[in-house]
């Protein structure tokens, strides 16, 4: 706020607030989850590991998957 300001000189402050977080409200971007977290997982070591027991799921190979029960 403004200090030592008038109360119509406020209220106008609060008045111009209030309508930009109207129209950001009435007309709310679309928001694409996917494309939010695409990529941020690529620097992540245990990231490809992760996509290797994706696969030997997928692929019923269950070698894998022991492998790793018995480290």
């Amino acid at each position: 706020m403004i200090p030592n300001a008038s109360l119509e000189e406020r209220l106008a402050t609060i008045e111009a607030a209030i309508a930009e977080l109207q129209e950001k409200v009435a007309d709310p971007q679309p928001t694409n989850w996917l494309q939010q977290i695409a990529g941020s997982f690529k620097d992540e070591p245990a990231f490809e590991e992760v996509l290797a027991y994706g696969r030997a799921i997928r692929k019923g190979d269950e070698t894998l998957l022991e492998a790793q029960d018995e480290l």
